[in-house]
């Protein structure tokens, strides 16, 4: 299988399967000399983790990660990290049912068929519980940014028809963890509950959006042709289970603009020091123009959708083509947005870090 690693400079490379022994990863291209601040990745483990809340899947899982190379006295050696996360709560029997059938909106079929063999318990490879790896990699890339004063945050701005009005400048960051749903705004945050408490009632799932905003980032980082630097945000987010879209600055609402109102136009700031400081008065650019980051906060929308394992009988086929009637079982969430906060700081940290990295070869002087 193909396709397991990501980045170009510092990469991740992950392994393991929903209901195997471990799931792991190695990252290599950590710069030495990296203070491993262990209580953070622990805690940015714990935001990712299933079971943390009534409107999560309660599946039990301490996420706890054991690095096996790269770390010597607390600090990153520059050789390749290696990790495992003991998977100790597999309820693979709850799966049997699905050996030779395929469930609606799920990888069973087109797995099947791309290699001939699928591991049925969970979903195998295609499961998020391999975004636990990710959340490993993004803790570490986001301990680099820091030293570059890179912020990442980001929240739920929409569950089904309940939306966040406020514009992310308008919020308060800090309060984001203070609810279940992760919207930093109470009244919100309680309608979107609500409604995540009455579809979880039905047996149904919901989607929504999860709003993702980078501060600090300095004038550079990205490449003009293909390796721009909201190409790699997209795939980023894309490669993310559950994610049918990405938008960056105005992104779809861009249309409604002409380009005279679109159009981010260049002043000239006076600092302290009395040097001339050039940068746009706006930010419909979402804070990149030309692929490569302008210094202006960069802030994007990433679409999940509804969950595809529903507790209610659905219509579909066995492996032989005959119908049947699938019945849902198991331990899922309702609305996969709460957990997938945190894999989406990740993989925005794991694209920043890698552009900072490449930058570092872009001029001699």
């Amino acid at each position: 299988m193909a396709g397991n690693t990501f980045g170009t400079i510092f990469k991740l490379t992950t392994f393991g399967e929903s209901h195997g022994e471990a799931i792991g990863g190695i990252i290599d291209g950590c710069p030495a000399g990296l203070d491993i601040d262990l209580e953070f990745i622990k805690a940015e483990l714990q935001r990712r983790k299933p079971g943390q809340s009534h409107i999560t899947t309660q599946r039990k899982e301490e996420d706890n990660v054991k690095f096996l190379s790269g770390i010597f006295e607390g600090k990153s050696t520059g050789h390749p990290i290696g990790f495992v996360i003991e998977n100790t709560n597999q309820k693979s029997n709850d799966y049997d049912h699905l050996k030779d059938t395929y469930r609606p909106s799920h990888a069973d079929f087109t797995y099947e068929e791309k290699y001939g063999i699928r591991d049925y318990r969970g979903g195998g490879r295609s499961s998020a519980r391999e975004t636990a790896c990710r959340i490993v990699g993004g803790a570490i890339a986001k301990l680099i940014l820091k030293h570059s004063s890179i912020s990442i945050n980001a929240y739920v701005s929409q569950v089904g028809p309940i939306k966040l009005e406020k514009k992310y400048n308008e919020l308060d960051f800090s309060t984001i963890e203070d609810s279940i749903i992760r919207c930093p705004e109470k009244e919100t945050s309680e309608k979107m509950i609500d409604y995540i408490e009455g579809i979880r009632k039905q047996g149904d799932t919901i989607g929504g959006i999860i709003t993702c905003v980078i501060q600090g980032t300095p004038i550079g980082l990205g490449e003009p042709v293909f390796d721009k630097l909201h190409a790699d945000l997209g795939k980023a987010m894309l490669s993310i289970n559950a994610v049918k879209g990405f938008e960056y600055g105005e992104g779809f609402n861009s249309i409604n603009f002409k380009g005279s109102e679109m159009n981010d136009n260049f002043i000239s700031v006076k600092s302290s020091q009395n040097d001339k400081n050039i940068k746009p008065s706006t930010n419909h650019s979402g804070g990149i123009q030309g692929g490569i980051s302008n210094g202006e906060d960069i802030y994007f929308n990433v679409a999940f959708k509804p969950v595809a394992t529903i507790m209610q009988d659905q219509q579909s086929v066995d492996k032989n083509g005959n119908d049947i009637i699938i019945n849902g079982k198991g331990r899922h969430d309702p609305c996969v947005l709460p957990r997938a906060v945190p894999i989406v700081e990740s993989m925005a940290a794991l694209v920043l870090v890698d552009h900072v990295l490449r930058n570092k070869t872009s001029r001699l002087i």
